[in-house]
């Protein structure tokens, strides 16, 4: 029988989403160009090849394959909070990563859905959902102190801001020659 300690841990560690390094999403973020850039390109060729809508296409391929997602940002004396509402999304499915002052939130989730009739497949769907986000934020944050917590579809971030040591002060005798 599992104690109620180590249910607990695990349903935490469900909340709470992962923390990589940036150059682990910078290869997410190539491949997610790629595919908008490669959407876009249908929407031009679409049109027929005629320049002049081109970032029309850019943003109608990236509403296609990215999901908005609204983001807040506070700001207080001693940390920064980013919250994000990502509904339907697991902790799992969540990457954050801060490098200097540029935060980075990258979450995607795959789907099957199938429909079975008489034991045979008539309907199958994959389902692929994703967003990423890039800020920066208004300082520079101590990533070994930050806390992930995804709870009704909401991502908290509490990122404590990096306390930078105050050079010591010293006192300059001015002498008169």
């Amino acid at each position: 029988m599992k104690s109620e300690a180590t249910v607990k841990a695990k349903v935490e560690n469900l909340l709470k989403p992962i923390f990589v390094e940036a150059k682990e999403l910078f290869g997410e973020i190539k491949k997610l160009e790629e595919a908008i850039a490669k959407r876009a390109y249908e929407f031009f060729e679409k049109r027929g090849g005629k320049h002049g809508n081109d970032l029309n296409d850019w943003f109608l391929a990236e509403s296609e394959l990215l999901k908005p997602v609204p983001i807040e940002i506070k700001d207080t004396e001693d940390i920064v909070t980013v919250i994000a509402e990502v509904p339907g999304f697991a902790a799992e499915d969540i990457k954050v990563s801060v490098e200097d002052n540029v935060l980075m939130i990258n979450g995607k989730f795959t789907k099957t859905e199938e429909k079975k009739e008489e034991g045979k497949v008539v309907f199958s769907e994959i389902k692929s959902t994703q967003f990423l986000r890039e800020l920066v934020l208004p300082a520079i944050v101590d990533m070994s102190k930050a806390e992930a917590v995804l709870k009704d579809g909401v991502l908290t971030l509490t990122l404590p801001k990096l306390v930078i040591a105050e050079k010591e002060k010293k006192e300059i005798e001015v002498k008169i020659v």
